[in-house]
């Protein structure tokens, strides 16, 4: 229960030091959180703080990957991942969001992911781009629901 809240306490700390834009530091001390999940967490909002403050963002985004990997629950893993191909999908950095559900293992959540990268590209013209996405969508199911909301935007 202690590394509960110690993690808890650090997490605040992370992102305060991420509201005053200190992402340097606040990557250091989001390193020492013991829960795995609450790392992920903090990790998850540096990557999409710094990439909202357009500042380069790649390193932060593969530490938040490997810290949602290294969740010992795939359910948690999974959300975590999710939520954080969302966040940078709802930025418009797709090919990042698409990077991010590359690491999720559940075929089904992965390509809900993958649906929603291919619509939102359907919906700024880049018809083409967004066929190939759900063409090579896994889950039939989702395939065949992406196609038919493709065919209702049009």
């Amino acid at each position: 229960m202690q590394a509960w809240y110690r993690s808890r306490a650090l997490y605040d700390a992370v992102m305060k030091l991420v509201k005053s834009e200190r992402f340097d530091e606040a990557v250091k001390m989001a390193e020492n959180i013991p829960d795995k999940a609450v790392r992920s967490r903090a990790f998850n909002q540096i990557a999409v703080e710094v990439a909202k403050a357009r500042e380069e963002y790649s390193e932060v985004l593969s530490k938040a990957i490997e810290a949602a990997l290294d969740i010992d629950k795939k359910e948690e893993t999974t959300k975590a991942l999710m939520g954080l191909a969302f966040e940078f999908m709802e930025m418009g950095r797709f090919e990042d969001a698409l990077r991010i559900a590359g690491h999720i293992t559940d075929v089904s959540n992965r390509s809900k992911v993958e649906a929603e990268v291919a619509l939102r590209l359907a919906k700024r013209g880049d018809l083409g781009k967004a066929m190939k996405i759900i063409n090579g969508i896994l889950d039939e199911d989702v395939k065949t629901w992406a196609t038919s909301r493709l065919a209702s935007e049009l």
